[in-house]
């Protein structure tokens, strides 16, 4: 193998982001102690934009875009992402090598005083989140919430909520968790009522196609069932044409040696949610996310997507 000791890893500067990094930075180091690796903080559009929902912003890849640029001009070796904010088709040159064991990937609700779930909440209840996944599916269960955007790093939002501008707010539970935060979830959603985004709770790893070096020293850090799961769930959005700001949600499970994946698409008033399970064999994961939805885009779902990318 190539000898090389310097290591530069490409981040956003995000509490959460820099924690993945240092993650992987650690991990990378219990490898080869020898190690110098440092991080190279990006900033991206979407972390330049706070004052607009990201679903008016449109574009994919509002928080990988610059990221992978600096690879493409050698400013970085290799780039570490939550998986949900990484659109399906990447630029030459680069792509995923690897994908980390994922955390839990479900929703967190997280509330004021005095309500102890989800379904605790008052009549006109105000909901925060950026979500238009978690918008349509809430609203399918309670229409009479206020929902409205929320954005800004997870401390950022648990701090409005403290200081109530909020009644409740929703996050992914693994970044509550892994930034320490775990104390403060009120209830963990099953994904029944707010099923997952594409990729959620799992870290990726993305690096230049040619570089031997830096994808033989990342692949003892894939973990292959959650590698499996994510690429069935990104199959299913890569069909759909979603990015990440779109209400698609889908969830791939390893059950008994197969693939069970759900997938939702659903309308942003959340009167119409379109859902489907499908299973299989993991060696045909891809298809059978592709499968999935396709079957939702012959029950409705691209009348639905047409009318949001409308917006």
């Amino acid at each position: 193998m190539e000898k090389r000791n310097k290591i530069i890893i490409a981040t956003r500067g995000s509490m959460l982001a820099l924690w993945q990094a240092e993650w992987i930075k650690s991990q990378l180091q219990d490898i080869n102690p020898d190690f110098e690796i440092s991080l190279n903080k990006i900033k991206t559009t979407g972390d330049k934009i706070l004052d607009v929902p990201l679903a008016q912003v449109g574009g994919k890849g509002l928080f990988v875009k610059e990221i992978e640029e600096a690879m493409l001009r050698n400013e970085a070796d290799l780039a570490v992402h939550s998986m949900k904010d990484v659109p399906t088709d990447l630029p030459e040159g680069l792509h995923l090598s690897t994908i980390t064991k994922r955390e839990d990937p479900r929703d967190a609700f997280i509330a004021g005083k005095g309500i102890n779930s989800f379904h605790d909440l008052p009549q006109g209840a105000h909901v925060g989140t950026s979500s238009l996944r978690r918008i349509c599916q809430l609203l399918s269960v309670r229409p009479d919430l206020k929902i409205s955007q929320l954005r800004g790093n997870v401390d950022t939002r648990l701090r409005k909520l403290s200081e109530g501008e909020y009644d409740a707010i929703i996050l992914a539970t693994a970044g509550v968790k892994r930034l320490g935060y775990a104390d403060r979830i009120t209830e963990i959603l099953p994904p029944e009522l707010s099923l997952p985004a594409i990729g959620q709770g799992a870290v990726g790893i993305e690096c230049r196609v040619n570089d031997k070096f830096i994808n033989d020293l990342l692949s003892k850090l894939d973990h292959e069932d959650t590698h499996v799961c994510v690429r069935a769930e990104r199959a299913f959005l890569k069909k759909l044409e979603g990015g990440c700001q779109v209400p698609i949600a889908a969830y791939a499970q390893l059950i008994d040696g197969k693939v069970v994946i759900d997938g939702l698409v659903g309308s942003l008033n959340g009167e119409t949610l379109i859902k489907e399970r499908m299973e299989g064999h993991p060696e045909k994961a891809a298809s059978l996310g592709t499968e999935l939805a396709e079957k939702l885009l012959a029950k409705g779902a691209k009348e639905i997507l047409d009318e949001v990318y409308g917006q």
